[in-house]
């Protein structure tokens, strides 16, 4: 029995900042101090504050350390393990009150969470099947095998509310019943990790935290609809979660919890994992299963759905790892349970993955109905260096921006599309009026324009042409005709796309078009980008009232554009002029503006 207990992040996060060696310096520095019996060092996934990791959390006394660097080691190992006193310097500052150190659950980042999907990321150990089933693991996929028929189960799914956390948000257990209805000698249960979205890593981080949910969950899907197979599509480009899940996946096996006759119920179930090369529309289901069955990456007419003919032309049932991370819970705690949480027509809770402009950055689960504000300004701690909120973008480059206009719609499926966005997986940045929307618009059409398989023509040329309208604009090359042409062609590749890649590829302009307008205007009519990001319609220049003549903007521009004497005013040649904006951070006299 250990008398302490020192939880290190062990995600992605904190792990390119270094916390695999903060194990290994603890370790070693737990075992000088003799304290090897009594103080245990647990690996675990992620807690959601990734901006301040390596993380480290002490047990009992839940002592919240952040930013930890290995010469911070010892001093820990000395004074808080073996003396008892907490380093205050390394306290995470939100946790720090004149009472002393309260719980990581009363601060602003975390009291208005509601952990379900990430309830065991930051807790266990996601390399120990033991953990897991000491945390109610497993427990689920008992009950269902021995107490539900499979109608059972898929009606606790459908009275539960919960929709798909994949983007489309199409009712789970619906899902569920139109696999089950169809028959076929072989069914699948697929899982998409594929996590394509620029900004979006809420199923990564399940699966580094967690893997075994989501073999559980997939089992108990297995036994409701008939399939006795899983497959689980994960991105290469995720190391971590590879190898947890194939840990996971190799100890649900030895223990009896995959593989056949499990719980002695006669019900077989097996999981293998499919690796994808990070392709964006292989986040689209049928284009999924494509890979899976050795082939490009490409999406398929339907009907028929896959849920008559998917993976192998067989029956298949499909969800996202957020999706299939809420079943256990829902099976243990019932559906009434989950349904009494999120909004009328949107239960539950749902992860985002907060980014850009915030000074909390990390992964939050938040109950739906959840205003964009209190994600924001509360949880997300407001906008860095005091800078207006501008817009918010979820659904990646198949959603829209949120304007300021409506920081307090809940959040919820419908409230989204109805104000031109949508969920999509849980990618949420925050821009401030630092951003251009035009280019922002740009910035997603050109990862879409990348990322289209090319089946479809108004995907591979639409895309491509609305990208080149995009960049008209953005050089000042547009007319007021080209704005127009611009939204009736994305309408034309919303309606005559093969797939949601297609379909919702145009959503970032047409929100900031619908919200941002005159940023548009102001790029054609007065060849001005009002948030000075747009290289092509921007111009330096030097105030001759602040200018010291101290030569240091004339010695770094690269392109020999500024001139002038010592201690006389400095001007830019604006035919040679780069834009680079090295002067402007060299300046000391904020002499130099760009306009």
């Amino acid at each position: 029995m250990y008398r302490s207990h020192v939880l290190v992040c062990g995600g992605t996060g904190c792990t390119s900042s270094g916390s695999p060696r903060i194990i290994e310096v603890l370790n070693a520095e737990i075992e000088k101090n003799g304290l090897s019996d009594e103080i245990s060092v647990v690996q675990t996934g992620c807690h959601g504050l990734c901006a301040l990791g390596p993380i480290m959390i002490v047990y009992p006394g839940a002592t919240f350390y952040s930013m930890v660097k290995e010469e911070d080691i010892p001093e820990i190992v000395s004074e808080h393990l073996l003396k008892g006193r907490v380093v205050t310097r390394l306290v995470y500052d939100e946790t720090i009150s004149e009472e002393g150190i309260r719980s990581l659950n009363e601060t602003d980042f975390y009291k208005k969470q509601h952990r379900i999907a990430l309830r065991n990321c930051g807790v266990i150990n996601p390399e120990s099947i033991d953990e897991y089933i000491a945390t109610n693991g497993y427990e689920a996929l008992g009950k269902v095998l021995t107490e539900y028929t499979p109608d059972q189960v898929i009606q606790v799914i459908l009275d539960s509310g919960l929709r798909g956390r994949g983007g489309g948000g199409f009712p789970t257990g619906l899902k569920w019943k139109f696999a089950k209805g169809y028959e076929g000698d072989q069914k699948y249960i697929c899982c998409n990790a594929d996590e394509g979205d620029p900004g979006a890593f809420m199923d990564r981080s399940v699966l580094e935290g967690d893997p075994h949910v989501v073999l559980e969950a997939m089992a108990i899907a297995g036994y409701a609809v008939g399939a006795n197979q899983g497959y689980i599509y994960v991105r290469a480009e995720y190391p971590i979660a590879v190898q947890r899940l194939n840990i996971a996946i190799e100890q649900a096996r030895e223990y009896g919890l995959l593989g056949k006759n499990i719980f002695n119920s006669g019900f077989d179930f097996d999981i293998d994992l499919r690796l994808g090369a990070g392709a964006f529309v292989c986040g689209e289901e049928t284009a999924l299963m494509t890979s899976i069955e050795g082939n490009r990456g490409e999406p398929r007419p339907r009907p028929p759905f896959p849920a008559e003919k998917g993976l192998f032309e067989k029956p298949t049932l499909l969800n996202n790892v957020e999706t299939y991370a809420n079943i256990p819970p829902i099976i243990l705690n019932g559906p009434a349970w989950f349904a009494s949480m999120g909004t009328e027509k949107s239960k539950g809770t749902k992860v985002f993955a907060l980014g850009g402009k915030i000074n909390n950055t990390g992964l939050v689960e938040i109950p739906m109905g959840t205003t964009l504000r209190e994600v924001v300004e509360e949880i997300g701690g407001g906008i860095p260096n005091g800078k207006k909120f501008k817009a918010a973008q979820t659904g990646g480059p198949s959603g829209g921006c949120i304007p300021a206009d409506h920081l307090d719609v809940p959040i919820d499926y419908d409230n989204l599309i109805n104000i031109g966005s949508m969920m999509g997986s849980g990618g949420l940045i925050v821009m401030d009026e630092d951003n251009c929307m035009v280019d922002i618009a740009k910035f997603f059409l050109e990862f879409t324009v990348e990322e289209s398989c090319g089946k479809c023509t108004p995907c591979r040329i639409g895309t491509k042409r609305l990208y080149e309208m995009l960049e008209r604009i953005t050089e000042g090359n547009a007319t007021m005709d080209d704005i127009d042409k611009m939204e009736e062609l994305c309408y034309y590749i919303k309606e005559n796309a093969l797939c949601g890649l297609g379909q919702t590829a145009p959503n970032p302009v047409l929100s900031t078009l619908r919200y941002f307008r005159d940023e548009y205007v102001a790029h054609v009519v007065d060849k001005k980008c009002p948030a000075g990001v747009c290289k092509a319609l921007l111009s330096y220049h030097i105030d001759p009232d602040k200018c010291k003549g101290c030569t240091l903007c004339a010695r770094i521009c690269p392109s020999s554009a500024i001139s002038g004497k010592v201690k006389e005013t400095h001007v830019i040649d604006q035919s040679k002029c780069l834009k680079c904006g090295a002067c402007v951070e060299k300046c000391r006299f904020g002499a130099i503006s760009k306009k």
